[in-house]
């Protein structure tokens, strides 16, 4: 079946945009809101960490349900949920908003593992073993809304306050229908024993790569996470209204969505290092560029640029670590976007202390300076292997 007609993944992919709409509202909300409620740049700092944090370390908890059992509710449950957080922190005063923007990250959580093992089920079963592909739609999806959040809720604060987010609902509703109908999973494989090599105790935790790996992850996720964050409050400071500085914030994730597939594409042919490596040493540019840029149009194709290539890699660390828990992808999945997830949030909370004490331009140099780690650390990368061949790799490297 193709992707085209393959109406499970459309769904979960409608999902994945809709969820990540309503969490694309949180930095430019806060933006909005850090006049009215006095917020700080650490203050603005500590929400997202929260935010981030509540949407991340449950990730793999999630990810193992959906492994045990029916891993629809996951899906279903966690769009329904951030949507009435999401409600709640829009028609609720004050400070208490912030709570249910932190509480609505549960389901953010419940949803992104689910998905992302479904997406590459789907590529694993109807697309040629062409996983990274797959996963690499799934995140477009997914991108696409966080390109497409700040796109529509920047002219709708500006024109209506917080309460014109409300309008979100006229896409988010309509697709947990879709979702609750067409939802029709792929059927889980079992792993053979010696497909469970590489994950046998914990000997491949030695692994320099396995570290590498990891470090890969935190700097980029963290150079992501930060720029997605502080990026409105730079044009705010610099004079620019929501109805400007929303549609350029948006370029950052519509980049991201763009590159990811592109990434995703390229990987399955020319291999994982390469992709990861030249993305990340080019992305140096526009990021440094930030710093710079005045006019709006500037902005504009900087921020396009540094999306696109930081996000380019994304697609491909999901499917490497999937590869390392063979059968048990929903648990692999919710670990690494966890992660991901949580190096992003610890970032930001360092990127809001710099940014107090050096100035926003200055954080966006130290960002680049952090993508230029991240390209050195791409060259650990296995070069491209399929995923059988790679799980005999590991089991004979660790048995």
């Amino acid at each position: 079946m193709s992707l085209i007609r393959d109406r499970t993944l459309k769904a979960t992919g409608l999902a994945h945009l809709s969820v990540d709409v309503l969490n694309s509202q949180v930095a430019i909300l806060l933006a909005f809101l850090s006049g009215p409620l006095q917020l700080s740049n650490f203050m603005i700092g500590i929400v997202s960490t929260l935010f981030s944090l509540a949407g991340s370390l449950t990730q793999p908890v999630f990810g193992w349900l959906s492994d045990r059992g029916a891993p629809k509710p996951y899906a279903v449950g966690g769009l329904l949920w951030i949507a009435g957080s999401f409600a709640f922190a829009i028609l609720l005063p004050g400070r208490v908003a912030l709570l249910f923007l932190i509480i609505g990250a549960f389901g953010s959580a419940a949803f992104h593992p689910t998905g992302a093992a479904e997406a590459t089920r789907r590529g694993q079963g109807n697309i040629s073993q062409m996983e990274t592909t797959a996963a690499s739609l799934f995140f477009f999806f997914g991108q696409g809304g966080l390109f497409l959040g700040p796109l529509i809720g920047g002219p709708l604060l500006d024109r209506w306050g917080k309460n014109g987010l409300l309008f979100l609902f006229l896409i988010v509703l309509p697709t947990v229908i879709y979702l609750q109908r067409a939802w029709q999973p792929e059927q889980k494989a079992r792993p053979s024993i010696s497909e469970a090599g590489p994950t046998r105790g914990t000997a491949w935790l030695a692994s320099p790569a396995i570290w590498a790996l990891i470090l890969l992850i935190f700097l980029r996720a963290w150079t992501q996470m930060s720029v997605n964050s502080f990026l409105p409050k730079h044009l705010s400071d610099l004079g620019f209204r929501p109805g400007v500085f929303g549609p350029i914030t948006a370029l950052f994730m519509g980049g991201a969505a763009i590159g990811g597939v592109v990434g995703g594409w390229l990987a399955d042919r020319y291999g994982n290092r390469i992709v990861v490596f030249w993305s990340m040493s080019l992305a140096i540019i526009p990021l440094a560029g930030l710093a710079f840029a005045h006019e709006p149009i500037v902005f504009s194709l900087v921020t396009f640029s540094a999306g696109a290539l930081v996000g380019a890699p994304h697609s491909i660390i999901i499917v490497l670590s999937q590869r390392m828990f063979p059968g048990k992808i929903g648990m692999a999945s919710g670990l690494v976007l966890g992660f991901t997830f949580a190096s992003g949030a610890i970032g930001n909370l360092f990127s809001g202390i710099l940014a107090d004490w050096l100035e926003l331009p200055r954080l966006f140099q130290i960002l680049a300076l952090l993508c230029a780690v991240t390209a050195i650390l791409a060259l650990t990368l296995k070069r491209k292997t399929t995923p059988e061949l790679e799980l005999a790799q590991s089991a004979s490297q660790y048995d």
